[in-house]
């Protein structure tokens, strides 16, 4: 059976288990590293198949013997296969995952300005979709990047807001990382967050009359593609759906 799970540091919010659960017949586990601990896992851990996440998708680059070309141009990982030869290649299907976060939206980025917050990897592979689909202007804020994070209170023209950052993510669910009516604009807002399925962001959002989207039809998403390419067995992508809908009824309680 294929030793496949989700590289991270800390992984009690997760849902992935349960989401390839529903993809196919492989092992799945939660591998929770400091960065010391990376190096001689990546090089010599027991896995055949890794999704990563929060911090490592750039950590991760320089211990790919091949990147894919979505990985390459969006300069982080968040999937990792070892090869038979023992080399490790690295993809990134968070790009497909946002892609059809955005399709099942409705909403067109085209033409609009965009404002994300966060600076990480599903902040850039965001920001890249949206360019390439045409907004007119896409702008990343974070306490550590190009765009100060106080500058956003300066920003009344935003259209979208994506929250590319974990506030509000459990267990600190009581968070939020912006006050959404300083953004008197907003026509909708898109938060990568998928536990708790609403966060504090979207409820003020639904509260404000502005259309909300979570982050699981992302997860399911990009957890289709990472399936396909642990197996090298095409998925339908009806399969997403059926994802969403179980994690969904699952996941109630917590709404």
């Amino acid at each position: 059976m294929l030793r496949c799970g989700l590289l991270g540091k800390t992984l009690a919010h997760s849902y992935s288990p349960a989401v390839h659960g529903l993809l196919g017949d492989y092992e799945y586990r939660l591998y929770e590293k400091d960065e010391w601990e990376l190096a001689d896992f990546l090089r010599h851990g027991d896995f055949d198949g890794l999704n990563v996440t929060i911090p490592y998708k750039e950590t991760v680059l320089p211990y790919c013997d091949e990147l894919s070309a979505a990985a390459e141009k969006l300069k982080n990982v968040n999937t990792l296969i070892r090869r038979a030869d023992g080399s490790l290649y690295g993809d990134n299907t968070d790009e497909a995952g946002f892609r059809y976060m955005l399709k099942k939206s409705g909403v067109d980025p085209k033409g609009k300005t965009v404002l994300i917050l966060g600076n990480g990897g599903a902040a850039k592979t965001a920001a890249f979709v949206l360019n390439d689909l045409g907004a007119a202007s896409v702008s990343r804020y974070s306490r550590h990047g190009d765009l100060p994070w106080q500058e956003l209170k300066s920003r009344d023209d935003g259209q979208l807001l994506v929250n590319a950052t974990p506030v509000g993510m459990f267990p600190e669910t009581e968070q939020s990382p912006v006050d959404l009516r300083c953004f008197p604009r907003l026509e909708a807002v898109f938060d990568l967050i998928y536990n708790p399925p609403r966060t504090l962001l979207l409820k003020q959002s639904e509260e404000l009359g502005i259309a909300s989207f979570g982050g699981l039809s992302m997860l399911a998403a990009q957890a289709k593609r990472a399936a396909e390419l642990f197996t090298g067995e095409a998925i339908a992508d009806e399969k997403i759906a059926e994802i969403e809908a179980a994690l969904s009824k699952e996941k109630e309680q917590m709404i």
